[in-house]
């Protein structure tokens, strides 16, 4: 082997060694831990303040008709069904779609709004029964009349003696509730012309049995 080769190979070895040593450096190198002590910041505390302004990835909420129920600060009119099923990940075309959101939005209202609301959004629920003050009834003509963004407003932030749900119920499932609030509204105020056809002729062979 000629000397030019050996100084070569000494080289690539001498190169070797401090990469792997540059690694070593790297892995245990001065750092400070959580929480821990600093004598570099004037406050002395490590760890440092979010920069003013930070969101928390996931958390850019600038779509205030999904995520506050209102457009130009008034409450919406319409049902962000196209949103709701995006954070969802539904599938399928719009009636099928609906047809999972209410039936999601049955199950949360069950569980968080029955016990005051009852099932039938009469405002008889079980902790009403037991002495606690009644809310009002889903199907007076104030609240049916009211926007849907009313109704998420009023789960979001909470309204008189109902607290805040924000924490429980992520804003996705608060529209599938507000969704199902309608479909009781509807269960005792459609509008007949309104039903679909064989809908109508089941009522009308209905009224005419004896």
């Amino acid at each position: 082997m000629s000397h030019a080769s050996h100084v070569n190979i000494a080289v690539l070895a001498s190169v070797a060694a401090a990469l792997v040593g540059c690694g070593q450096d790297m892995a245990d190198q001065p750092r400070y831990e959580p929480l821990e002590a600093s004598s570099f910041f004037a406050d002395g505390m490590a760890s440092r303040p979010l920069v003013e302004g930070t969101v928390a990835r996931g958390h850019l909420r600038v779509d205030t008709a999904f995520y506050q129920g209102k457009a130009d600060g008034r409450d919406i009119e319409s049902f962000p069904l196209a949103k709701v099923a995006e954070k969802l990940r539904l599938e399928g075309d719009e009636t099928s779609q609906l047809r999972h959101i209410l039936a999601r939005g049955q199950e949360r209202f069950n569980i968080f709004c029955a016990p005051c609301h009852g099932r039938a959004g009469q405002g008889d629920g079980m902790v009403v029964k037991r002495g606690f003050p009644a809310p009002p009834t889903f199907h007076s003509q104030r609240l049916r009349e009211s926007p849907v963004g009313h109704f998420y407003d009023v789960a979001t932030l909470g309204f008189g003696r109902m607290p805040s749900y924000a924490d429980q119920i992520p804003p996705a499932d608060r529209w599938t509730i507000v969704a199902y609030v309608r479909a009781l509204q509807l269960s005792q105020h459609a509008d007949v012309d309104r039903l679909p056809t064989v809908d109508r002729q089941r009522l009308e062979e209905g009224k005419q049995a004896p």
